[in-house]
């Protein structure tokens, strides 16, 4: 720390100039995720078992279908910076941006195809 200006130390900001907000965003994410998980456990396990008249229609109301697109995104995105982390982490040279852009791959194509399964349901 001891090479670091009053202003940068003030400002919260190293070397890589973003781990404070990517810091950020993994605590409000698992925030969320917090408030989000019981909700969808709650709302997804009242229809488990269900014939696929009955999900379809439970899925077409507006709050459970909110609630499990929320939870899927929110829940991808987090997991998407904690593996970007950890691959920051402990791989190096073009091992770490392969797995970075695999993972990152990984996260959005499974929100897409989440959503849009849940999308032909809801609609």
């Amino acid at each position: 720390m001891r090479y670091l200006t009053d202003r940068k130390r003030a400002e919260g900001l190293g070397s890589a100039k973003s781990g404070t907000e990517h810091h950020w965003h993994m605590q409000v994410s698992a925030v969320g995720l917090a408030v989000l998980v019981p909700f969808f456990i709650f709302s997804f396990g009242s229809i488990l078992g269900a014939t696929h008249d009955e999900v379809v229609a439970y899925y077409s109301r507006p709050f459970p279908a909110i609630v499990a697109g929320l939870t899927l995104v929110v829940g991808m995105m987090h997991f998407k910076n904690g593996a970007q982390m950890m691959i920051e982490d402990y791989a190096h040279g073009f091992a770490r941006k392969a797995l970075i852009v695999s993972v990152i791959c990984l996260c959005y194509a499974t929100m897409a195809s989440g959503l849009f399964a849940l999308i032909r349901l809801a609609l």
